[in-house]
């Protein structure tokens, strides 16, 4: 069995394929944006063009667009191919990148002064699940010593005490997740745009 694995909810775009649970082939660029102008090329420039009977992709916490992206990249492909997809969350992947480790939280970068923050187990299992937070309810509201993430520096020096991990997500740590969520956004907080107001 292949397994496609697609990263594109944060700062970078991140492509894995497996066979049978063994790396085939990856790339991975940081990008910051520009996510639905790199993810395809970087799919049909893998082995045998990527092609997976599963697909893996990143359902949030993360980018409004880059989640929007690769869930609807996945979910085309998957209807192409007549493959499975199934998400994972951001954060899990962070955590199993990290080892798992259950003394840990993960915070990440959530646009306009918040944090996603999570914790999650060995297997990504969820501990506390993953919520948006202004960025100093998040500091009150971490109360483990090993923050990593792309916001753990920052909330560890607001808070004065503990050790930050800068860890970047990565598509090859997939393997390794279990990747059981439905192939939706998981925004974990509301849209930017607000509606109209009625007119008088």
């Amino acid at each position: 069995m292949r397994l496609l694995a697609i990263e594109t909810a944060t700062s970078v775009c991140s492509v894995a394929l497996f066979e049978d649970g063994e790396l085939v082939d990856h790339a991975h660029h940081p990008v910051g944006r520009g996510h639905a102008e790199r993810l395809l090329p970087m799919i049909a420039a893998l082995d045998g063009g990527g092609r997976g009977d599963r697909i893996a992709v990143d359902v949030g916490p993360g980018s409004f667009t880059g989640i929007r992206v690769g869930v609807a990249a996945a979910r085309a492909l998957a209807f192409g191919w007549g493959a499975e997809v199934a998400g994972f969350a951001s954060l899990a992947l962070l955590a199993t990148i990290d080892g798992g480790r259950e003394d840990t939280a993960v915070a990440i970068d959530g646009g306009h002064g918040e944090l996603f923050i999570g914790r999650y187990g060995s297997q990504g299992q969820i501990i506390d699940a993953p919520t948006s937070y202004p960025f100093q309810m998040a500091v009150a509201a971490v109360n483990v010593r090993r923050v990593i993430g792309n916001a753990a520096a920052r909330l560890v020096e607001a808070r004065g005490w503990g050790e930050a991990v800068e860890i970047a997500p990565d598509a090859r740590a997939v393997a390794g997740l279990a990747c059981d969520l439905p192939p939706v956004p998981l925004y974990t907080r509301g849209a930017d745009a607000k509606p109209m107001a009625a007119a008088c």
